[in-house]
């Protein structure tokens, strides 16, 4: 294959998925959009390096597998300092948008979340992926999914009602 025709077509799929690969990474990183544009960065250098092989069986799925990787990682690396939720945004507001209120308190809650949880849901909720996809992704058992899941949901359940009796006074 021509080095022009490899450009085309890895430009061609960057220009339909970067979009979604941005959301999902301002997801994991709840909102913290220099860590997001890391990501996305990191994931579609890993992509193009690897376009050859991988264009023919779905560029999508693999490149959603390195983003949720490499926000795995970059957790679990010693020193990292957690994300700062603040009331500024820099993103792109979305026409039909959640209030800001709760969409930062939602992002404060993704943030309290262990890493693996935050991704689960994220990728089951917010990209509305199946479970075996995301078993796929994270490399993982459907099972893993299904129980990391339930968990997460508990928890960002007992920490949005923490959030809810703070702003409103109740104990």
């Amino acid at each position: 294959m021509r080095g022009g025709d490899r450009e085309a077509e890895f430009r061609e799929y960057l220009l339909a998925d970067r979009t979604r690969l941005m959301r999902t990474a301002l997801l994991l990183t709840a909102g913290d959009v220099h860590t997001a544009e890391d990501l996305v960065q990191t994931a579609c250098t890993r992509v193009y390096v690897h376009w050859h092989r991988i264009k023919h069986e779905g560029a999508g799925p693999y490149a959603h597998r390195i983003l949720v990787n490499a926000f795995l990682d970059e957790r679990r690396r010693a020193g990292r300092h957690p994300e700062v939720v603040t009331a500024e945004t820099v993103e792109p507001r979305l026409s039909d948008e959640a209030d800001p209120v709760d969409t930062l308190a939602v992002r404060g809650a993704l943030l309290d979340l262990a890493p693996r949880q935050r991704a689960v849901l994220v990728l089951r909720y917010f990209q509305d992926l199946d479970v075996a996809t995301c078993a796929r992704i994270l490399e993982c058992t459907e099972g893993t999914v299904k129980s990391q899941t339930a968990k997460a949901l508990k928890r960002l359940k007992e920490l949005m009602s923490e959030e809810t009796d703070r702003t409103t006074g109740s104990s």
